[in-house]
């Protein structure tokens, strides 16, 4: 029976395996565009043009697959009423124009290794925030695993082996990745009560209304970052790394996972995100040169192991209630 679902499913494992290697090499696409490779190559682009950039490469792909899915399948590329309006505008901020400027700022001060073992905190800020949004119990259980998985983030913070990057720089710009950890929390949790209204609304459709609107709120602050300066000039890897982030990591990487999600369901799939940040500092030594240490495995075990139990409690409240 085992040999027999693998036989069947291993293609969809081998893509969820590719979407964590691509979601993992965007640490390191998000280092380069926001620092540079080194300080005698520095980027030429502010962060948050780069997260404009990317989004308009995203936004584009997502209207006109909006176009030419017309006819067989309905799929809406804007709101289509003022209470679906309401929550993609603050998704947009959350989930598309706080997170990539968090994002993006935050790369500019710390490895990519270092962020993408941070990152999987997500999960914990989703159940924590869960408790005011969602009316949500939280455990004695839920809190030692919450411990756990701080004290995993910071050993990564603590004892990080890439002490180029000045302690204070890498704590700094961790703080953003935690905080862009947060901001995608909040916006997970608003589009599972996006989907809770039970107006046909699809997970596809909801991240596509909030890629617009964020993308659009995104626009001030590229105004604001390049007022007084010339006409930014990316590199052509400038501009190929952008469209990767854009289409591959934005648009197709979401809708294989989408489709992970539908064949083998959401549990399965969702264990391989632990694989973003083996990708992720594999990512940053392969392309940046970061260095690889004994401490960065420990506080990822840690961040796993008390992620994994601040889940477990939290599946196991949901069944009792």
């Amino acid at each position: 029976m085992l040999r027999s679902y693998w036989k069947k499913n291993l293609g969809t494992h081998l893509l969820l395996v590719l979407v964590a290697a691509i979601w993992g090499s965007t640490w390191a696409a998000g280092r380069f565009l926001s620092y540079g490779l080194n300080e005698d190559s520095p980027a030429t682009l502010s962060p948050a043009t780069s997260a404009w950039l990317r989004y308009a490469f995203a936004v584009s792909v997502f209207f006109f697959w909006s176009i030419s899915s017309r006819g067989e399948r309905s799929f809406r590329f804007l709101p289509p009423d003022r209470k679906s309006w309401v929550f993609s505008f603050w998704l947009g901020i959350l989930g598309t124009m706080a997170y990539q400027l968090l994002f993006m700022h935050g790369m500019r001060w710390t490895a990519a290794g270092d962020a993408s073992l941070i990152i999987p905190m997500n999960p914990v800020f989703t159940i924590l925030l869960a408790v005011p949004m969602l009316g949500q119990r939280i455990s004695a259980r839920m809190s030692v695993g919450l411990l756990i998985g701080i004290s995993g983030v910071a050993v990564v913070v603590g004892w990080s082996p890439n002490s180029g990057i000045p302690l204070e720089h890498r704590i700094l710009g961790d703080l953003m990745i935690l905080c862009a950890a947060l901001s995608w929390a909040a916006t997970t949790n608003l589009t599972k009560i996006m989907l809770s209204w039970g107006s046909g609304h699809s997970s596809l459709e909801i991240v596509v209304w909030y890629s617009v609107t964020g993308w659009a709120l995104l626009s001030p602050w590229v105004i604001a970052e390049n007022w007084g300066s010339s006409i930014p000039e990316p590199s052509v890897v400038e501009w190929l790394t952008i469209a990767y982030l854009g289409v591959i990591s934005t648009v197709l990487s979401y809708v294989l996972f989408a489709k992970g999600i539908e064949v083998i369901g959401p549990t399965a799939t969702s264990s391989y995100v632990f694989l973003v940040p083996v990708f992720g500092v594999l990512g940053g030594w392969l392309l940046l040169g970061e260095e690889i240490g004994a401490s960065m495995i420990l506080g990822f075990v840690l961040i796993v192991v008390g992620v994994t139990e601040v889940q477990r409690e939290n599946d196991r409240l949901s069944a009792i209630s």
